[in-house]
């Protein structure tokens, strides 16, 4: 009965040890997996496209003076006439140009209490904006402002808030390609890394897309637009 009892407790012993072995060697073997599973590389994919600006708005303002303030503003409305005939003449539609009410400075009023006389005491201040999409109509109109100059309309142009603004709209439009292209130039750099590395690529782990961005190709050209994103991604490593 004891010798029974010996060799069962045996018999259950030795499966004890071959069980937790085992279970040992499969732990071992489950954690060296998880370990290689966890090896990964993170790379970034750059996709970069130059496109022509869709929308232009061009500023246009011209200064008068004079000491008559009804007569100056006739000189207002004239200027005004001239310039929106010149520019339906030159394909511009009236709806494109929209005109601010003029502004008019007193420089009497301005001189408090100086002495000094004053030439002309009225000056004024007019801003008309055109909006179109026809960009090469636009800049090829812009370097013809001089026949209106000839004219006797003085337009001011070198302050920064009188430049024209390029505006591109489509870029819903192009997207999909460009996260496309993006994520291939990624993964590109994964494999090469692998390969260097004698592994082999995974799946991809995580991926982010960063935000797109829209800048002057250069300041000479500001109507064609770069277009750059930089997308981000970690791929495992087997």
């Amino acid at each position: 009965m004891i010798g029974n009892q010996r060799f069962s407790a045996l018999v259950l012993g030795l499966s004890l040890i071959v069980g937790l072995s085992g279970l040992g060697y499969l732990l071992g073997s489950y954690a060296i997996a998880v370990k290689e599973y966890e090896r990964t590389v993170t790379v970034r994919g750059l996709a970069e496209h130059e496109v022509d600006a869709d929308i232009v708005i061009w500023p246009i303002q011209f200064t008068l003076a004079g000491n008559e303030l009804e007569a100056l503003y006739s000189l207002i409305d004239s200027s005004n006439n001239k310039i929106f005939t010149f520019l339906q003449a030159n394909g511009i539609e009236a709806a494109a140009v929209t005109l601010a009410p003029p502004a008019i400075t007193d420089r009497l009023a301005q001189l408090y209490g100086n002495s000094a006389p004053v030439e002309l005491r009225y000056s004024a201040q007019q801003n008309l904006t055109v909006y179109s999409s026809d960009i090469a109509g636009v800049r090829e109109l812009m370097s013809s402002m001089s026949e209106l100059g000839r004219e006797g309309i003085v337009f001011s142009g070198s302050e920064y808030n009188l430049q024209p603004e390029y505006i591109f709209n489509r870029l819903n439009d192009i997207k999909p390609a460009m996260i496309e292209e993006a994520t291939r130039e990624a993964r590109a750099a994964a494999q090469k890394f692998a390969l260097d590395s004698q592994s082999e690529l995974g799946n991809i782990r995580k991926a982010s897309q960063g935000q797109f961005s829209i800048s002057d190709r250069d300041r000479n050209n500001p109507h064609i637009k770069n277009v750059r994103v930089v997308v981000t991604v970690e791929y495992y490593l087997k």
